[in-house]
């Protein structure tokens, strides 16, 4: 079978893996757990409205679900441990291994929180138990994103690599999706009671049981990590990662305004449409499931759009959108009262992370050589994600509940922002960049659009 071999800068060892169909089953082991991953992460956030009460009795509906938005934040904030320990996995021991590791890991956290009884039966246990199955896939979370991002990065080919990239967001996407579908549909079989008695637990199941399938899918994955990257003194350490400060700030600030812009228009989407426009949890369904599709669909395309104008372009895009146009359009959905109002309203929101989406885990990948590219992609994103995109929902309805809820907007606008002077001073990867480029990151600073 033919072979190729990824571009490399000098001194670099070259990834190699076979061509074609070993590069497909590769792109496909890699989505189809970032896909199950993300499902069983995403399956809290959306059934949260129905266990609230069954971990946190006591309080208003907003107070409930601030205690279970606080116990997702929580979750991420295992994300930093999980991107370095698996980073340093997947540096040095090879990515299939760290993400074998970490889909095993995520569908144990769901199979916990699908058999956990309630604050009834076992009392403060209970909620101290879902903090604790949220911390494994928090972890898990933590190692997927790096290690996945890494390997879809080194599996795809020079000119191509925006599309390739753009299926891990893709699946993320398709994860969140499912979970939505999944939920949208026990609220048709299921009455409220029955949701809220047991129903809820049902996507928990589900999402511990499809490990089994990815875990056979990525056993048959070619590694991407050379065995001489491996053995490199600096191959995942944090040594070795510190000697390219330049791009672990680039990666920070680009998570800190994308994370917290996508969960935005995501996962806090979804309650914000019901408890600050007041519309019925079902009519959000419907409007969330529609706008996802699109989203969904939007990847491939704005990933082949990269491929043609860089990666720096699609980030200046992406910010300096988000920057201007944030607010008006949260304040409009803030008031809303027509579903087809708010659906093209959230389509236009996601329609701007498009730009960041697809290219968010290469931006990151091609900054770093390879003996510290999943941890370098790991570990600052871990953080940034932790801060900014894993407190987005608890930040909101603090505010909501300080009645200072438009605050929450301009702290949105004001991260991407950021991340839009981070695009600004970010070198042309295609020139600089690791896979493809000279591997120039830490003297050529780009302070004017290439």
């Amino acid at each position: 079978m033919a072979r190729f071999q990824t571009a490399a800068p000098a001194g670099e060892h070259p990834h190699s893996i076979p061509a074609d169909r070993s590069r497909i089953r590769g792109l496909i082991g890699a989505c189809a757990g970032n896909l199950v991953e993300w499902f069983d992460f995403f399956v809290y956030a959306y059934t949260a409205i129905y266990f609230a009460h069954a971990f946190f009795p006591s309080g208003s509906q907003t107070s409930q679900l601030l205690a279970t938005a606080g116990v997702f934040a929580v979750g991420f904030f295992m994300r930093p441990l999980g991107g370095w320990l698996f980073g340093w996995i997947a540096d040095t021991r090879g990515r299939k291994v760290s993400m074998i590791i970490s889909v095993l890991m995520m569908s144990g956290g769901s199979l916990l929180i699908a058999l956990l009884p309630t604050y009834d039966k076992i009392g403060a246990l209970a909620p101290a138990l879902l903090v604790t199955a949220r911390l494994l896939q928090g972890l898990s979370v933590g190692a997927e994103y790096g290690t996945g991002a890494t390997y879809i990065s080194e599996v795809a080919t020079a000119g191509r690599r925006g599309f390739f990239g753009s299926f891990q967001y893709f699946t993320i996407i398709s994860g969140q999706l499912l979970a939505l579908l999944t939920v949208t549909a026990l609220q048709y079989t299921l009455s409220p009671e029955d949701l809220k008695s047991w129903g809820w637990r049902i996507p928990f199941f589900i999402g511990a049981l499809s490990a089994i399938v990815v875990v056979y899918l990525r056993r048959a994955m070619t590694e991407t990590a050379s065995k001489a990257d491996m053995h490199r003194k600096e191959a995942g350490s944090i040594k070795g990662l510190l000697a390219h400060k330049r791009a672990v700030f680039l990666v920070m600030a680009f998570t800190a305004g994308g994370s917290l812009y996508f969960y935005t228009f995501t996962t806090y989407m979804q309650k914000f449409l019901v408890v600050s426009a007041g519309m019925k949890p079902e009519v959000v369904s419907f409007i969330m499931t529609a706008a996802l599709v699109c989203f969904m669909l939007f990847q491939p395309l704005f990933g082949l759009v990269a491929d043609r104008l860089g990666v720096k372009n699609h980030m200046l895009l992406f910010a300096g959108l988000a920057t201007v146009l944030v607010v008006p359009i949260l304040y409009a959905l803030q008031t809303v009262s027509s579903p087809l109002a708010a659906f093209g309203l959230v389509v236009s929101g996601l329609a701007i992370a498009s730009f960041y989406t697809p290219i968010s885990g290469l931006v990151k990948a091609d900054m770093f050589p390879p003996a510290v590219r999943a941890l370098g992609v790991g570990l600052p994103y871990a953080i940034a994600n932790a801060s900014f995109g894993g407190t987005a929902e608890y930040a909101a309805l603090w505010l909501r509940s300080a009645n200072l809820e438009q605050l929450f907007f301009y702290y949105v606008a004001g991260l991407a922002a950021l991340a839009f002077i981070a695009a600004i001073l970010m070198p042309d990867l295609r020139k600089h960049g690791y896979l493809d480029g000279d591997g120039a990151i830490e003297r050529n600073v780009g302070l004017r659009v290439r």
